[in-house]
């Protein structure tokens, strides 16, 4: 039994120690790839940064319209994702019963298992049949790229917020219930915030699909250069196409090395991303907790 109990330590101290040093690896080989190169001119290329940030002088030799359209694609996707799948996760865990709630999963199981390449052939499918409908001016743009985007991510966010809130003790509900409290109350003032890291891992981890996902935008409204999101209905750029575009098409080494800031730029992005969802998680359990 000793014997066993030892082995079980040795084989998950290599499998933690053999998924960070990956982790590391990569992020150390991007890293050293790309900071020599990072800054104003790989972000702006020869144009002044307050005019290429106000969008008054194209930018033609730098990320900044793809570090633009990757913001406004992951906001446009929160906003198309994170409340429909946080209130379908709070459905499914506390008003779904029976056979409705086994169609409901099954049907979130599905969502989540289709591939991303897939969803974009669906987005790229619907703009052929709004063409030859009744919107003959329809075609791919941020909007439609943003909409796809949330229905790949939009099961992570419905399963992670099923998840906390059945995982919490049943005594909390009792709680509230024995307080005085309304289904809605419990639900608002209790349940929620005690699941706050769980949901809130959910969204994280639904940001992080929707900056780093190449498929789907391929397929449904990104290009090389088009400048700035002019609109919902306009072409954009954006940084993991960019980086596979340059990794695939790179002429020089100067290129090949800004392709390399392009991903560390990523990189940092979505460890921002994290970061503000963590400020926000540690807010939410603060003032669920009664600590100012």
């Amino acid at each position: 039994m000793k014997a066993k109990l030892t082995l079980l330590r040795v084989l998950a101290f290599f499998g933690a120690a053999y998924v960070a040093g990956c982790c590391g690896a990569l992020i150390f080989f991007i890293a050293e790839k790309g900071f020599p190169v990072l800054g104003p001119q790989l972000f702006f290329g020869d144009t002044k940064p307050l005019d290429a940030i106000l969008g008054l002088r194209p930018v033609w030799d730098g990320i900044w319209p793809a570090f633009a359209g990757t913001l406004c694609l992951v906001a446009l996707t929160m906003l198309m994702a994170a409340l429909p799948g946080i209130c379908f996760g709070l459905y499914l865990a506390r008003f779904a019963r029976g056979k409705l709630k086994e169609r409901l999963s099954l049907a979130v199981d599905m969502l989540a298992s289709v591939p991303s390449i897939v969803m974009g052939l669906f987005g790229f499918v619907l703009i052929l049949v709004l063409r030859h409908t009744f919107a003959p001016g329809a075609t791919t743009c941020i909007f439609l790229a943003a909409f796809c985007m949330a229905l790949l991510v939009m099961p992570s966010l419905v399963v992670t917020t099923r998840s906390s809130v059945e995982s919490l003790p049943p005594n909390l509900y009792f709680t509230g219930a024995s307080l005085g409290l309304s289904e809605g109350q419990i639900l608002r003032r209790l349940l929620v915030p005690a699941a706050a890291r769980g949901i809130l891992g959910g969204v994280m981890l639904a940001m992080g699909r929707a900056a780093e996902d190449t498929a789907v935008i391929m397929l449904t409204g990104v290009v090389v250069n088009s400048g700035m999101p002019a609109g919902l209905g306009a072409k954009f750029e954006a940084l993991p196409f960019l980086i596979y575009y340059t990794a695939a098409q790179y002429m020089d080494e100067n290129e090949l090395l800004c392709g390399f800031g392009a991903a560390l730029v990523l990189l940092l992005l979505s460890a921002l991303l994290m970061g503000a969802a963590w400020l926000c998680q540690r807010g939410m359990e603060r003032r669920w907790r009664g600590v100012k």
